[in-house]
């Protein structure tokens, strides 16, 4: 029997995915139409899920187009300068928050996805990082600006947008329907036609697509062609978990949502071997875990439990909860990972720590990020109200012990924290106002009337470049998490897939064991998760006698004559046989 041309095998693969979504549809012709529209006779490559695109040396930077700003000259370009004069060399990935017109919710509620804020530069700014450096951008799929065309175009019963969102009866029963908000789902809209109650997951300025019509599909599908075109290499899809509405569900994680996902992992993979997906799903881990499909949706899945989990161990001292989760995660199959992450342009998130700390944990962590000076997000829950996110930023978040308050380890708590990330299987991520040990901005919060504006400061170039030349903790933390990212780029058993091992050395030590896929190199990744010095038995890491063993991060061979290791409050070791060897 002859194989299928590539051609062929698309045509099957977008047709299967639209027979999962779409019932009494004519899903031939329209999946003749997003071949037409994404590849536009583009020649096509075939698949390969088992392909890593990424190894020890990717670092990614998340930052808005706008984070970094300096008189006379578009935002876009002056991230750019800042690129390249001070972290070229240990960053290879940017993250750039959505960078397009935008009514609200500082970008996610998009007034047109093909166009670039005037405010922040031109696509010719986009294209300019985009080849230097991997570009990941968000899809803003559930959403839009209620100030966007197609929202005016469904308020003045106007093709295509009248078509494009979900309106319904107002008496039908919400409470099943999961929220991260606490704002009514549905938004009262005068329309040409009436009064419309509009579905709105996030806020009534950013009322939901309505993706049971497939042209919305189609739209959304032309949008990613577009950002390809324009350098995307990763793409972020926002929100994705809500994206399909069925009256009488929770309308989160339905089986159209993760075939959706599909079809997009399926156009990618035909169109480039460099993109790959990652999938925003700020929910229960065992949720979370399931957007990887069976390596047929994303590539990479934000790991949401760490952020939550890290305060929790480093202001707690104790390591019993997050080895627990460690020890329950499955490693990424080939071609996945994981996306790892302690701070973003978000809150820190509690949803994803449901199941693993009890309400009282929950509550206790909060109450410790309102002392820090932090604001506490919440949602509804069967009728209450409880913490969803907290809003705070990092540096400060890791101020108070909880037993002992500002103990003066502030900075050691943020140095482990990222050093634990470091560690660990998958991708680090660092979101600019860590790498720069950035605090609390309560004007921006005043200004925005948000909570996040919290950990959303907008730095001058030229302050920014006097204090990272000066002695102060922006410098310290910023020349710090370098120096720990150009130390781990070069080893192997770093890679995002490479083996990884919880080990157990008691409630005050975070310890990890990894090896390069090659076998060649292990690495003890070993942390004093406490304020206080801790002794470890090098018997207990159970070493290679013939081999010499380096702590990467201080430099110092271990010898065996002296029986074990002391740490000091919050430091950590990178225990390795061999070092540099990418």
């Amino acid at each position: 029997m002859a194989s299928l041309s590539l051609e062929d095998e698309l045509r099957e693969k977008i047709y299967h995915h639209l027979n999962q979504i779409y019932v009494n549809n004519d899903n031939y012709a329209l999946s003749e139409k997003i071949i037409a529209v994404f590849f536009q006779g583009r020649d096509l490559i075939s698949p390969n899920p088992n392909l890593s695109k990424w190894d020890s040396s990717d670092i990614i930077l998340i930052t808005y187009a706008h984070s970094i700003v300096e008189n006379e000259k578009a935002p876009l370009q002056t991230l750019l300068k800042f690129l390249d004069k001070h972290i070229q060399s240990y960053i290879n990935t940017v993250h750039i928050l959505p960078y397009f017109p935008y009514s609200s919710d500082d970008g996610f509620a998009v007034i047109d996805f093909k166009k670039i804020n005037d405010a922040f530069g031109s696509w010719e700014d986009i294209e300019a990082i985009a080849t230097t450096y991997k570009l990941m951008s968000d899809l803003v799929i559930n959403h839009v600006s209620s100030r966007s065309q197609w929202f005016d175009q469904f308020k003045n019963g106007k093709n295509p947008g009248q078509h494009y969102f979900l309106s319904v009866d107002p008496l039908i029963d919400t409470q099943k329907v999961v929220r991260p908000r606490t704002s009514n789902v549905l938004q009262e809209v005068n329309t040409i036609n009436g009064k419309k109650y509009v579905w709105s997951t996030f806020s009534h300025d950013q009322p939901d697509l309505n993706f049971s019509n497939p042209a919305v599909l189609v739209e959304i599908i032309d949008i990613v062609r577009t950002y390809l075109e324009r350098g995307t290499k990763i793409f972020r899809l926002d929100a994705v978990a809500f994206i399909w509405k069925q009256i009488n569900t929770e309308c989160i994680n339905l089986p159209q949502t993760h075939e959706i996902i599909r079809l997009i992992r399926t156009l990618t993979d035909f169109y480039s071997h460099e993109v790959f997906l990652v999938t925003e799903t700020n929910i229960p881990n065992r949720e979370n875990l399931s957007y990887f499909g069976n390596r047929n949706e994303a590539h990479l899945v934000y790991n949401f439990a760490l952020p939550p989990l890290i305060l929790y161990t480093l202001l707690n001292g104790i390591s019993g909860k997050i080895k627990q989760w460690l020890m329950g995660m499955p490693p990424a199959i080939f071609g996945t990972t994981y996306f790892n992450f302690i701070a973003s342009h978000d809150g820190i998130g509690l949803r994803p720590i449901e199941e693993i700390l009890t309400e009282e944990e929950i509550d206790m962590l909060a109450k410790n990020i309102e002392g820090a000076g932090g604001k506490v997000s919440y949602r509804t829950k069967e009728n209450s109200q409880r913490p969803y996110e907290l809003n705070i930023a990092l540096f400060d978040a890791l101020k108070l012990h909880v037993k002992d308050g500002d103990d003066g380890y502030q900075e050691a708590r943020f140095i482990s924290a990222h050093t634990i990330m470091l560690s660990l299987e998958g991708i680090p991520a660092f979101y600019i106002h860590s790498f720069l040990a950035t605090q609390n901005d309560y004007e921006k919060v005043k200004h925005s009337g948000k909570n996040r504006g919290i950990n959303r400061h907008q730095w001058q170039m030229q302050e920014l470049e006097k204090i990272l030349l000066s002695e102060n903790h922006h410098s310290r933390m910023f020349y710090e998490l370098l120096r720990l990212i150009g130390i781990r780029k070069r080893q192997r058993a770093f890679h995002p897939n490479a083996t990884q091992f919880t080990l157990g050395l008691g409630n005050s030590v975070l310890a990890l064991w990894r090896q390069s896929l090659d076998r060649t190199q292990s690495i003890f990744s070993i942390h004093n998760i406490s304020n206080q010095r801790i002794a470890i038995q090098l018997s207990d890491l159970n070493l290679v006698e013939t081999d010499s063993w380096l702590d990467l991060i201080s430099g110092t061979k271990l010898e065996r004559s002296h029986g074990k290791l002391m740490l000091t409050p919050y430091q950590s070791m990178w225990i390795t046989n061999k070092s540099s060897i990418m």
